[in-house]
């Protein structure tokens, strides 16, 4: 295929990023129009002939979600049944990534049932960032493209005096992510003991290998900041053990609930660094210390490389040759 085969199209969950990444690819962000009804249902329609092309749709699964996914499964369908060659979902984030498990009686794994939607509406291939969950990988019975931010957060923090400094994983399910990250900068590694009481309501008691009062300074890493609980509790008990200073980060900044007035209150973080994949003007306005780094250029290079019918091999990690491969770290 030809560059002139290749079309982007985007929902209205975030179409800032979708323009970025357009920008990045040399494309234009093909019209799209989207028009609510006063009963509550959508009418979607490409705004272009999309016969023999490769169409790409970039959605993030945000709030308000279930509105998100039906434009998602729409334009997918429409896609299919306009003769596309080949369509691909580009999913920023993707909201059920937590629902990957049945861990209570008569609920639903509802990571699962999205996936099966996707490929049900004409999905070839998706392409994801940072999902919650590495089994919301094998959901899919289509080829998925799980990409990392975590080479936009290395030439972030590369740029920082790291001395003293710990990165920190708030609990053992995110510990590879954040193992990476601290391989790239340099710094050890601790890790908390999160226990999830509700939606908005965590428990950490110990953080381990925070290396105690010689620890000046913490990065904590997770892959979202939804309500901010989870950070709040980690920056309140290593403060307490004596760590002065912290850099919150993650893929995924939702801020939801209180999180703003939570996160502005606590006076020992000195930044917020999050990414675009979720659009959140709200958190831009309310949060003077977040920075948001965007990942226009990871999700740019996945399409190009699908489009190229090239490896994506180099999107999963950032480091150089050399360096230990997922095995090797663990």
């Amino acid at each position: 295929m030809t560059a002139d085969d290749l079309f982007i199209f985007a929902g209205t969950s975030n179409e800032p990023l979708a323009r970025a990444i357009c920008d990045y690819l040399g494309v234009p962000l093909r019209p799209t129009h989207i028009k609510r009804f006063s009963h509550g249902t959508l009418r979607v329609q490409l705004g272009e002939s999309v016969r023999g092309k490769d169409v790409y749709i970039v959605q993030s699964l945000t709030d308000p979600v279930h509105r998100h996914i039906m434009q998602l499964l729409m334009m997918l369908d429409i896609a299919r049944h306009g003769d596309a060659a080949r369509v691909t979902a580009v999913i920023p984030y993707y909201a059920y990534g937590r629902s990957d498990k049945k861990d209570a009686p008569r609920i639903c794994i509802t990571a699962k049932l999205v996936a099966q939607l996707i490929e049900a509406s004409g999905a070839d291939r998706v392409i994801a960032m940072t999902l919650h969950s590495p089994q919301t990988h094998g959901f899919f019975d289509v080829p998925l493209d799980h990409l990392t931010s975590l080479r936009v957060m290395i030439d972030h923090f590369r740029k920082q005096d790291l001395t003293d400094t710990v990165v920190v994983s708030p609990d053992v399910g995110y510990a590879k992510q954040a193992t990476k990250l601290a391989y790239g900068l340099g710094l050890p590694l601790a890790v908390g003991s999160k226990v999830r009481l509700d939606d908005s309501e965590v428990e950490i008691k110990t953080v381990l290998g925070s290396g105690g009062p010689a620890t000046r300074k913490a990065i904590v890493v997770d892959d979202e900041i939804a309500t901010g609980a989870t950070m709040r509790e980690i920056v309140e008990v290593m403060y307490k053990q004596g760590t002065q200073e912290f850099s919150l980060a993650c893929t995924h900044g939702l801020f939801t609930g209180d999180a703003i007035n939570w996160l502005n209150a606590l006076d020992m973080v000195k930044e917020i660094v999050c990414t675009d994949t979720v659009y959140a003007p709200h958190a831009v306005e309310g949060i003077p210390k977040l920075c948001v780094e965007s990942v226009a250029s990871v999700l740019g290079d996945g399409i190009r490389c699908n489009h190229e019918g090239k490896s994506v091999g180099e999107l999963f990690t950032y480091w150089n040759e050399g360096v230990p491969t997922d095995s090797s770290l663990g």
